[in-house]
């Protein structure tokens, strides 16, 4: 019998394991928890969070209990027990959770391998055909009962070294798989097509996460991508819903808040690590996307767990 299999098992006797049993095990605190995979992580929540700024990776993002909304220019996305959230792309966007001391916000978040991904692909083309359906970066979409049982064999895989190295990988893949075949797995083929121009877009996002302290400029960012400055901007926001200035601002401002809450470095250190020139201007620019001063918000972060981000192994910038 594994670890979460004891405890549940003294906990509710005879009775089957069920994704919040084997979460309250898994997800023992509040806020992020690594798994035994790297590609898999718990997040929970004990109280209700108003929306925050936060910066998803390529990912899939199952709610057992609880409920987040996400954010994304006008747009918004329920997620909960009965829906998954898909990003196929790195995203900044804002979140708020519903939870309670209760009923806590029990969430399980797959990073989505691109290879893995292409890989299957590959073998749908044969099947279902290049899609036809425009493709999308962030989408919600009803959790299936295949989906379903899949998320649960993956949490009790998990509960065990041996069985999370032995067959964690695999269930990842039928994870990714059910999604690719799902209701909505026709846009995010779509989006996996690497020579449309939303293919363009996920690799000058991905240049941003790696290389956002660097003198990055639109002109070179669309050069690489093989279009003009005004188709690029253009397909860019479509992608993201804002600008590629505005996202590499993003995504430094995201990767400072990690250093000061990880390293436990000050604000201007932060602000010269990820790439600004004037510590005032980074100070104006983080008051604007937080809500607080540095100071204020590491402070803020550190009085509520749940909003403690986890370190990452990620290529992405995340929180």
């Amino acid at each position: 019998m594994t670890d979460c299999q004891h405890d549940a098992a003294s906990a509710n006797g005879c009775s089957p394991l069920g994704m919040l049993d084997l979460l309250a095990t898994l997800a023992p605190n509040e806020g992020s928890t690594q798994s035994r995979l790297d590609s898999v992580k718990f997040v929970r929540a004990n109280r209700s969070i108003a929306r925050t700024p936060i910066m998803y990776e390529p990912s899939i993002v199952f709610i057992c209990q609880g409920r987040k909304r996400a954010y994304v220019g006008e747009r918004v996305y329920t997620y909960d027990p009965n829906q998954y959230l898909v990003l196929s792309v790195p995203l900044p966007l804002e979140c708020e959770t519903q939870a309670s001391e209760d009923a806590p916000m029990f969430a399980v978040c797959v990073r989505v391998d691109i290879d893995v991904l292409v890989d299957l692909l590959e073998l749908l083309d044969t099947r279902y055909g290049r899609p036809s359906a425009a493709p999308t970066s962030i989408f919600a979409t009803a959790l299936s009962d295949e989906m379903s049982d899949a998320v649960t064999r993956l949490l009790k895989s998990l509960c065990s070294a041996v069985d999370a190295e032995v067959l964690g990988p695999s269930i990842v893949r039928e994870i990714c798989y059910r999604v690719l075949t799902g209701e909505q797995g026709n846009v995010l083929r779509a989006a996996l097509v690497r020579r449309s121009d939303f293919g363009q877009i996920a690799h000058a996002l991905r240049r941003i996460h790696v290389n956002f302290s660097s003198n990055l400029s639109v002109g070179m960012l669309a050069d690489e991508a093989h279009m003009s400055v005004a188709g690029f901007h253009a397909k860019f926001k479509a992608v993201t819903a804002t600008s590629p200035l505005q996202y590499l601002k993003t995504t430094r401002l995201q990767k400072a808040r990690l250093l000061m809450l990880h390293n436990g470095i000050g604000a201007a250190a932060a602000s010269a690590e990820v790439g600004y020139e004037s510590p005032s201007q980074f100070s104006r620019d983080f008051k604007r996307l937080f809500g607080r001063t540095p100071i204020k918000e590491v402070e803020h972060a550190n009085s509520h767990a749940a909003l403690l981000p986890s370190e990452s192994t990620s290529v992405y910038v995340t929180s």
